[in-house]
């Protein structure tokens, strides 16, 4: 079955992106799996915030947690390599792979609903408090859980094929054996205390080796929507992933 909902996934995407009126361009996905007893779904109450929630209380009969990784092609990057605001590029396959992993969920919800398995379509963003400005489901976090890969420095995931990309997941009650999780760093600077180019390409000041400051970070992102509005919602900016070590791939491999 985890081959099967690999090819679910990859096939979706590529017959998405021929769509007429799609502009953006996707790599192959990644997909990778976590049980929903896993305890480090506990551990996300306190690093993440006391109200994320646990698989089983979207899904009491939780088994699975399905994540993927839909790396964006390499142009996307490269056009948000200078200057202080998103490139359109970027802004539009934010605002389209949204859309996409929305669409996706629903067809892997109706492709485990015809093999009698239940399954629960989580949102790919905006299910955060606009206050405190934390998740109450983080893609990232059970990325990280499900082996997809490692955070980096900019507090982004970092996976075999980089950063640049967007994150989706979706629970189930089909058990499927768990990812095994890397035991290595993929940052080089959690890795040997190297590079930090994410902290220099910050375009706002938010990012520091100490530290993130989600709510000075959040300002810029709401500057990126006004300016992109038109287009959809693209509260984004991707400055401090474009273009860096991490980029493409996992650097310390």
């Amino acid at each position: 079955m985890p081959i099967k909902i690999e090819n679910y996934i990859k096939e979706f995407v590529q017959d998405h992106q021929n769509r007429e009126g799609i502009r953006t361009r996707w790599e192959e996905p990644l997909v990778t799996y976590a049980s929903a007893g896993d305890p480090l779904f506990n551990k996300l109450k306190e690093v993440v915030s006391p109200t994320h929630a646990l698989p089983q209380d979207l899904l009491p009969d939780a088994k699975t947690v399905i994540t993927y990784f839909l790396p964006f092609a390499r142009q996307i990057p490269l056009s948000n390599k200078k200057g202080r605001m998103s490139s359109s590029e970027w802004a539009i396959a934010y605002i389209e792979t949204n859309k996409l992993i929305t669409q996706l969920n629903d067809y892997i919800h109706k492709k485990l609903g015809e093999i009698k398995y239940q399954s629960v379509i989580l949102p790919p963003t905006h299910n955060f408090d606009t206050q405190l400005l934390i998740s109450d489901w983080s893609h990232k976090h059970v990325g990280f859980i499900s082996g997809l890969g490692k955070f980096g420095l900019h507090q982004m995931l970092i996976t075999e094929k980089g950063c640049c990309g967007r994150l989706g997941s979706i629970i189930t009650n089909l058990e499927i054996e768990p990812t095994k999780r890397a035991e290595n760093e993929y940052c080089l600077y959690k890795h040997n205390g190297t590079c930090q180019k994410c902290v220099e390409k910050c375009a706002q000041g938010a990012l520091s080796v100490i530290g993130f400051d989600r709510h000075k970070c959040y300002e810029l992102l709401l500057d990126n929507a006004d300016i992109y509005a038109n287009e959809g919602l693209a509260d984004v900016c991707g400055k401090c992933v474009s273009i860096v070590p991490c980029s493409f791939t996992n650097p310390v491999k």
